[in-house]
Parts: structure tokens; sequence; C-alpha cells
């Protein structure tokens, strides 16, 4: 298994990191993609992938909520182009960036601005994004028409729309969708939307110490439970444990050039 979204660099494992690593790698896991925020934790996830070089692999990116009341995103956007034009070590992909207006819209123009930016230098530096949306669907569907036909490729991160917005994603340019621990909560409705969904388009995530799946909802998150959202999967699709694992972990290869 492949975790694609893994914070695991974030201050919530600071006590126990490298157990947490260890765990990962008991349950199954070969590799964990590391999700940049802002200049506030990028040293840690770049330290973590440097330490873990063969299996933890790092982004370069700007979180939308990252620009919301912050003078200095601009500045944020350039230490951005200067990581891909200049990378620190090897970078697996743009991300995470996106648009989230789940708390308020306030920020929208400076967030499509900022997320703009880093498509094109996804497409200038031929790497895949990581997208965040949240509360944004319609407006991401907009930006992303903008690229239809210019190479860029990417992963819907902790997809939570519907079926015919995927599909019109899809449509787009080489997309796939990441799933994490939503999918095994009750009513979140998610696990209707990825059975419809071909295994081939589906990531595992975890976006760990969030969105923890069930049995371990209520606690915090670890790259480890990803095995719990390819077990939902295999459900939801009548494959094997197995058979999800191959499917996800090729499309990741792929997808991230891993």
């Amino acid at each position: 298994m492949i975790d694609t979204h893994s914070h695991i660099y974030a201050e919530e494992f600071d006590s126990d990191r490298n157990e947490a690593l260890e765990r990962a790698r008991r349950a199954g896991v070969e590799m964990l993609l590391l999700p940049d925020i802002d200049s506030t934790s990028r040293e840690r996830m770049l330290a973590l992938a440097a330490e873990h070089g063969d299996w933890c692999r790092a982004m370069a990116g700007l979180h939308p909520t990252s620009v919301n009341d912050n003078p200095a995103w601009r500045e944020e956007l350039d230490m951005v182009e200067h990581m891909l034009q200049q990378p620190p070590l090897q970078l697996c992909g743009v991300g995470e960036i996106g648009l989230d207006l789940y708390w308020s819209r306030d920020y929208f123009r400076e967030q499509r601005e900022a997320l703009h930016a880093q498509l094109e230098l996804a497409i200038q530096h031929d790497m895949p994004v990581v997208i965040h949306t949240r509360s944004a669907y319609v407006e991401m569907l907009d930006a992303l028409a903008t690229y239809r036909g210019r190479g860029l490729r990417g992963v819907l991160h902790a997809y939570a729309d519907s079926v015919d917005t995927a599909r019109k994603i899809e449509r787009m340019g080489d997309f796939l969708f990441g799933i994490g621990g939503v999918v095994t909560f009750k009513n979140s409705g998610l696990d209707r939307v990825v059975a419809e969904l071909p295994t081939e388009l589906l990531l595992l995530e975890t976006d760990c110490p969030y969105l923890t799946p069930v049995p371990h909802r209520g606690k915090r998150n670890e790259s480890a439970y990803v095995e719990f959202v390819c077990r939902k999967i295999a459900e939801l699709h009548g494959k094997s444990f197995d058979e999800v694992d191959a499917i996800t972990t090729a499309s990741a290869r792929r997808m991230f050039a891993l």
C-alpha cells in the first residue's frame, strides 16, 4: 500500500513518530507521500523526507487556507516556485493546493490566484498536482476546465463529491481520486460514490493525523490505518484486499513516478 497523503511530519507525531512509521511498515505501507502546507511546517516535512528518502517523498505547495488572512501569501508562493526550480531533494508533486470555502468565501479570489499560479508551475515542471477541495467543487471544476488539453494531471485529495462530478473531472485530464477514512464512516455517503468509481481511478490515503477511519475514529489518525481504507474499498468493489492494494499502488507509482 502507498499512503498518498500523510502529514506524519506534523507536531501531533512528535512523541512517537518513529513508532508510527514502524507501525506503518508492519501494516504493509511501502511508501508515504508528504504534502506541503506552507513555510511553518515545511522544514519538518523536508527533514523527514531526507531521513527516510527510501519511502517518504515530499511535495511543494501552498495550502488554500494558508492564503487566508495572510498578507505574505505571495511570498509563500515564491518559496514554492523556488523549491520547484531548485529542489532540496526529490519532490513527487505540487501540493497540496486548492480551494477551501468551508469557513468563508472572503478569500476566494486570493485562493483562486494561488491555485492557478501553482497549476501553471505543475505544468511547467511536468509534475502531478494534489488538490484540496472543500465546499468548492463547482469552483474547482471551473478552474480545471481552463487547463483541458494542457497535460495537467493529479489527484483530487480526500474526494467527497458525487460520481457525476468525478466523471466531469476525469474528462478534464489524467486525474485520480484520493480516498481516505471518510469512506468508512457510516453516514458519509462516500461509500456509494466510491462503489461506482473504477478501482483504477482510486488512490489510498489517510490525511493523518486527521479523518481517522473506523474502527479508530475519534483517535489520532496515522499511516498504518490506510489498511482500513483499502479493506473498505475492497468490500465495496467485490475485490480482494490484495487486488485493491496492487491496483492502487500501481496507480500511485504511475501518477507520482515513484
